[in-house]
């Protein structure tokens, strides 16, 4: 299994990010082991004094495919879920001044909690899906398909250039505006809709 992780796919967190709004897909990976399933606790890393979250919609690979056609993508997916992608920003802003690829600041072990994942055919709008993040019950994130530069059916058929998808493989689709750090003793928890699909701890 393989997470491939699309970046700056909302204009507003481009923006806040100071970065520019891309033409194409933006996306990197992660391993296995950045896996954290079943509500467990994320672990606070002791490389890093600034963690951040970026909550995001996931699409679920249902079969293997290559160099799939846009007009084909759909069917390449039954489930949605929502995670969390953890970036270590002090280590990420320390690689980018350097130049350097920042897969340690995004693919550490535990950086990506995986919540649960509903049928698809259980929304009634693939692009207008609205999902949010809560930290200590309040709401820090908010987001909503229908402002995704680059959407489901687009980022599958474009990975798929690249990449052989697999079944099992997880594609984060992107966070939106309103990033920001965690501590120690964080509850957060993660919705599609009103669904709530993922609640850990930060330890």
């Amino acid at each position: 299994m393989k997470l491939i992780c699309i970046g700056r796919n909302y204009a507003e967190h481009a923006k806040e990010m100071n970065s520019a709004i891309p033409t194409e897909p933006i996306f990197f990976l992660k391993p296995d082991t950045a896996v954290i399933k079943d509500n467990q606790p994320f672990y606070y890393p002791d490389f890093s004094k600034e963690i951040h979250h970026e909550v995001e919609l996931i699409i679920k690979i249902n079969k293997a495919g290559k160099n799939i056609a846009p007009e084909f993508a759909n069917k390449y997916y039954d489930e949605i879920g929502i995670g969390i992608d953890f970036t270590a920003r002090d280590i990420q802003n320390k690689c980018k001044e350097k130049g350097l690829p920042w897969e340690k600041a995004k693919a550490f072990d535990g950086s990506a909690p995986i919540g649960q994942f509903i049928d698809k055919k259980n929304i009634s709008d693939l692009n207008n899906i609205n999902f949010h993040l809560t930290i200590n019950g309040n709401t820090i994130q908010k987001g909503n398909t229908k402002d995704l530069l680059f959407s489901f059916d687009t980022i599958i058929a474009y990975v798929s250039k690249f990449f052989t998808l697999k079944t099992g493989d997880l594609i984060f689709t992107g966070t939106p505006e309103g990033v920001g750090p965690v501590a120690t003793g964080d509850q957060l928890e993660a919705y599609i809709e009103n669904k709530k699909l993922l609640s850990f701890e930060i330890k």
